[in-house]
């Protein structure tokens, strides 16, 4: 086991992983740019270090920086969370040639995983899932009408290096199809420093729905069931529900463990999410891996009882998943998150600001995972998911009830929250019938308005 763990991470995440290493006994390093600076959450720490001015690029992204730190600190893992360098292989290559373990899948699979259509290609080299898509679109402006008309429109361009939601651009026919390539093409160079994009076959009220692995170092792997994700706000997700509403139990499980089979298959080795878009036909097709610990992982250890952050530390420690996991795993009742973002519940824009009030529901059933305390600023320099908002019941119904009073217990003033929008998609009639998609959100604020 490690004896001195680096988080190289902030918020929510970084006091999840911080609380699971303090329950494993293990020492811990924080890291906090000049925004978090006395961030509640620090104090879990056994060490602290300040990294840089508030702009994630001058801190959190310095990766020289990190490794330094993680040498001086003497720490022998590193914890990458979700976002920032959770994903970038070259940042997973220098902290392990510093001689300390990455928390994570090896760089190969970083590497592979997040080049998208490089991904496609390998995933279905093992038979995975797959709907129609094209190869990295070339300049030609004829050849990029060709692998549109060999896929079928309506299309979905689609960055190669990177996700979020960032620069897919949808074409539903020849004549919109140029013009979200090229702004496909400009918002992947802004965002992720590579212009490439590809097209995939665009699903009409598709479910996302993903699938949780987890690989050890000894040739094992294992799935924990499904998410269902499909509540989203701009290709984002917002609400994120264990297990899946209205799909046979038998037929995703079949999905699962095929999912699992090809994994192992490939020597996947550590915490790992498979996402996959499910057509109105019920058939599943491969979207993309996170090779790394997801926002939404609250929901998957509330149904098997299984903490992934615990279990992905372990086995990144060496340990075989025969002695990390339970010999059977199953789910449990049902279990449903919801994402507390400080922006207008109206549009969806970022609100930052102070949080003059920030009082979590007093039920100590309802888990809440956050970074922030009263009088913190949520600044304009980070995703401002501000909380995430979790509960587990017997049945689908009563979570559903039970999130939405949650919720509206929850007092925060100072930024405008989510909450409002949140809460209206809960007591919606589709969400309650399990009638979910990725279109779910603009349906539903459509109507109460």
């Amino acid at each position: 086991m490690f004896t001195k763990v680096i988080v190289a991470n902030r918020g929510a995440v970084a006091a999840r992983v911080l609380r699971a290493l303090n329950d494993m006994g293990v020492k811990s390093v924080a890291l906090y740019s000049e925004a978090d600076k006395g961030a509640p959450y620090l104090e879990w720490a056994s060490q602290t270090y300040a990294i840089g001015p508030a702009p994630a690029r001058e801190s959190y992204l310095n990766q020289d920086l990190i490794v330094q730190i993680a040498r001086e600190s003497g720490a022998d893992g590193l914890h990458p969370g979700y976002g920032f360098l959770s994903e970038n292989a070259e940042f997973a290559e220098k902290i392990t040639a510093a001689g300390v373990r990455f928390i994570g899948p090896s760089a190969k699979w970083i590497d592979a995983m997040g080049h998208k259509t490089r991904a496609r290609e390998l995933a279905a080299k093992y038979g995975m899932p797959m709907s129609k898509g094209s190869d990295v679109l070339p300049a030609d402006p004829d050849a990029v009408m060709a692998a549109a008309r060999a896929i079928g429109f309506p299309v979905l361009v689609k960055p190669a290096g990177g996700g979020g939601g960032i620069g897919m651009l949808p074409a539903k026919d020849e004549a919109q199809l140029l013009d979200a390539v090229e702004r496909s093409r400009s918002l992947a160079s802004r965002g992720f420093g590579n212009a490439e994009v590809y097209l995939e076959r665009l699903l009409e009220r598709p479910r996302h729905i993903e699938f949780q692995v987890l690989g050890d170092h000894h040739g094992n792997l294992v799935h924990l069931y499904e998410r269902d994700c499909s509540v989203q706000r701009r290709n984002q997700k917002v609400i994120e529900e264990a297990t899946a509403p209205n799909i046979e139990r038998p037929e995703v499980k079949a999905m699962a463990d095929r999912i699992a089979g090809i994994m192992k298959t490939m020597g996947y080795d550590n915490i790992g999410t498979v996402e996959m878009l499910r057509g109105a036909d019920g058939s599943f097709n491969f979207l993309e891996m996170n090779t790394r610990l997801q926002v939404e992982h609250g929901v998957t250890e509330e149904v098997t009882g299984v903490d992934l952050v615990r279990s992905q530390i372990r086995a990144a420690a060496g340990e075989k998943l025969t002695d990390v996991l339970p010999q059977t795993i199953e789910t449990r009742g049902h279990a449903i998150q919801a994402r507390v973002y400080a922006e207008d519940p109206k549009n969806f824009f970022p609100s930052p600001g102070k949080l003059a009030v920030f009082r979590p529901p007093e039920d100590k059933t309802v888990r809440v995972e956050t970074g922030f305390a009263e009088g913190r600023e949520v600044t304009p320099y980070y995703d401002p998911m501000i909380a995430k908002v979790i509960v587990h019941a017997e049945t689908r119904e009563r979570a559903i009830d039970r999130l939405a009073d949650a919720l509206a217990a929850f007092d925060i003033q100072g930024p405008k929250t989510n909450i409002p929008a949140v809460i209206a998609i809960l007591k919606s009639e589709q969400f309650r019938n399990g009638d979910v998609h990725t279109g779910l959100i603009p349906e539903v604020l459509t109507k109460k308005k």
